[in-house]
């Protein structure tokens, strides 16, 4: 219990935490959820929220007038649900205005983004399906930070 309040509390691990962790971790049995439960990134952070053999959920903030990159997924496909703020998505091409309430479905291998349009932080929520959910499964087609391949 105490290694799960700490990471909720936390949400990440300073490097010198970690050996003391995996020793509790290991300790009580449990698996060390927290390792990569959150990631800061040029547009804002993401917090993965759980996740399965063929699912994963993240909590996902973009800052003001960011985006994330033109992407596309090979093995998953996603659905959004926007939790605050306003969003610019653009799929396939078409873009498209949520607001706080708003969902939309990603298919498998459909270009896409999503930008804050607004004055305050954008959140939603992420529901990632498919056969394999690794952050290295994204094709980026443009992105605002270089890091197209």
């Amino acid at each position: 219990m105490e290694l799960n309040a700490r990471c909720s509390q936390s949400g990440t691990f300073e490097s010198s935490d970690l050996e003391q962790w995996n020793a509790v971790a290991v300790e009580c049995g449990a698996k060390l959820y927290c390792l990569m439960l959150y990631d800061e990134r040029p547009w804002g952070s993401f917090t993965v929220l759980d996740e399965g053999a063929n699912y994963k959920v993240k909590r996902i903030e973009v800052l003001p007038e960011k985006r994330l990159s033109y992407q596309r997924h090979e093995q998953r496909s996603e659905h959004w649900m926007v939790v605050a703020g306003a969003a610019k998505v653009t799929l396939d091409g078409r873009e498209i205005t949520l607001s706080t309430g708003d969902t939309i479905d990603i298919p498998l291998r459909a270009a896409h983004r999503i930008e804050n349009v607004g004055s305050a932080k954008l959140v939603f929520i992420e529901i990632q399906q498919g056969t394999y959910l690794g952050e290295d499964d994204i094709q980026r087609l443009q992105d605002d930070y270089g890091r197209t391949k």
